[in-house]
């Protein structure tokens, strides 16, 4: 079979054009981009063709690895130069961006072309405040601004609240959606002719995304500016793009417009992309199903400054008075926007932060013990981070990291360590050989394997699950949703699954919590919640979900 159907070869030759569109802002011709690693090369992208105009949005899609951000990032040459060979023309603005001078490539960089990275908590210095690291770029371009009071605008524009007091925070203090729209303003701060967003919604819930879209659009608008957008969301390319190219081990394999693609994909992988939405239901649960996890009147508040006498002056309310169940082998979905305090509840249910309340675990009072007496009860419960790269140490191999609980609760040794690693792995469906190699080596969806096989190497009776699927493409989601499901009725788990994707909350939880400003606002049954809301706010978060 071809790689480009003929129909498809058409669409590609008969795209909107200079003709239509008038002349291309960003001509992406026959690119091609190799690594040399240890000695091999290693092909990211072959031949790839796009153009993107002034107020358009060119989306590009594909599963992780597929090549969409080494394409991204070649446009701004920000590829390691070491080990990164490119050739073909990348022309902006009628300049080969590949052949710029450095002093030309700064001038583009953050001013006429602005990007917004796939992960903020790695792209924003953690040793700087917010406010400095998004001023820098302001006087980097415009030397004669006022660098804070354009900072404060960006982030009111981006929606942060309370800005003025956020201007001192640094990255680790913000949640990952905040973290994220900070990435935005950076990118927007000198207004570009040109915005290259690399997955620029992968961390903000549905109603974030919804107005983070919006603003996008409206600024497309009024800048007349050209939008790059790379993406495994197809609900965001459905709303946002003008032209789709789809991506494929490092090739374009289907080009068209939004509804040409959409309505009538040619090719097989197009097809199996559209098609990979979680679906289906969770387990039926045991009606006589006990209660394993109980919290009554749980707050966690953050204090924020000191009077003479040593007192708080204020507090970030992260969570008040949280009250619910959970029975065992039972789903329960934690839903809200970000900073609404969904991550704070799990981590204070853990005991991994501090917390005032009560919280029971299998019929034990866990708040009242100490940190020695609930050492030996964490291989009970466990959790699964948001991002995979970050939580994994980059200098262990995945056997050692897998077996990190094992070690430290002294479980096992030698050959039945190496088994019960092996078995694990096996059931995450990775290759048992795959101990022997270090993360970098996966893939996006290969890391969330390991990062669950770390945690239920122990059989832990419960799991908190914090955005796991965030990073992911749809149809590495929809293989981790499966293996999930698989894993729950394999090993009797019951999960704490924290997201802003309401469709992987339909086809895995039993029961939703809906979450803002850090106090639980509606509870109940999935499907009674879907039908029939009873807050204002969660009909607001239901309508905000991109279908």
């Amino acid at each position: 079979m071809p790689l480009i159907h003929a129909t498809e070869a058409s669409r590609m030759s008969s795209s909107p054009g200079s003709e239509a569109q008038g002349e291309a802002l960003l001509s992406i011709r026959d690119l091609n981009v190799d690594f040399s690693v240890e000695g091999r090369t290693i092909t990211a992208v072959q031949g790839a063709c796009m153009s993107v105009y002034p107020g358009k949005t060119c989306a590009l899609v594909g599963e992780s690895g597929s090549g969409k951000s080494v394409t991204a990032l070649s446009v701004l040459r920000l590829l390691p130069a070491r080990i990164a060979r490119t050739s073909g023309e990348i022309l902006f603005e009628g300049r080969d961006m590949l052949r710029l001078d450095e002093k030309s490539l700064r001038e583009v960089r953050g001013g006429r072309v602005g990007m917004i990275f796939q992960e903020p908590m790695t792209s924003l210095n953690p040793l700087h405040p917010i406010g400095r690291q998004i001023a820098e770029n302001v006087i980097l371009h415009q030397p004669g601004a006022d660098a804070q009071k354009r900072t404060l605008e960006l982030l009111d524009l981006v929606g942060i609240p309370d800005a003025a007091s956020r201007l001192s925070s640094f990255p680790h203090q913000l949640s990952g959606g905040q973290r994220q729209r900070v990435m935005i303003a950076m990118a927007l701060a000198n207004d570009p002719v040109l915005l290259i967003a690399d997955e620029p919604t992968t961390a903000l819930d549905v109603t974030i995304q919804a107005q983070v879209l919006d603003l996008l659009k409206d600024l497309q608008k009024r800048l007349n500016m050209a939008i790059l957008l790379i993406s495994h969301d197809l609900g965001v390319v459905r709303h946002m793009a003008d032209e789709v190219h789809v991506m494929r081990e490092g090739r374009i394999v289907e080009s068209g417009t939004r509804d040409e693609i959409f309505q009538n994909p040619g090719h097989a992988y197009t097809k199996t992309l559209l098609t990979s939405t979680p679906s289906g239901r969770p387990g039926p649960l045991a009606t006589d199903a006990p209660t394993l996890i109980e919290a009554r009147g749980v707050r966690v508040w953050f204090p924020q400054g000191k009077t003479l006498l040593g007192r708080p002056i204020s507090h970030i309310k992260a969570v008040t008075d949280a009250e619910l169940s959970i029975r065992q082998g039972e789903s329960l979905g934690v839903v809200g926007e970000s900073g609404s305090g969904k991550t704070t509840l799990g981590l204070a249910l853990l005991r991994l932060q501090s917390c005032q309340g009560e919280v029971d675990f299998d019929g034990q009072r866990i708040s009242d013990l100490r940190e020695g007496q609930i050492r030996a009860m964490r291989r009970n419960f466990q959790i699964v981070f948001q991002d995979p790269y970050g939580s994994l140490s980059p200098r262990m191999t995945v056997g050692q990291i897998v077996a990190e609980g094992l070690d430290a609760h002294r479980l096992a040794v030698g050959e039945e360590r190496r088994e019960r690693i092996a078995e694990i792995l096996e059931a995450v469906d990775l290759d048992p050989e795959a101990m022997h190699r270090y993360p970098h080596e996966f893939s996006g969806g290969q890391r969330q394997r390991i990062s669950i096989a770390r945690a239920l190497i122990l059989r832990p009776k419960f799991v908190v699950l914090d955005e796991p699927t965030s990073a992911l493409d749809r149809t590495v989601q929809f293989q981790i949703v499966e293996l999930l499901r698989n894993l729950q009725d394999r090993f009797g788990l019951t999960y704490m699954f924290i997201t802003h994707d309401l469709a992987l909350v339909r086809a895995l939880c039993h029961r939703i919590v809906i979450m803002k400003d850090g106090r639980i606002v509606e509870q109940g049954p999935t499907d009674t919640i879907f039908a029939s809301p009873v807050q204002e706010y969660t009909r607001t978060l239901l309508a905000a979900a991109l279908e």
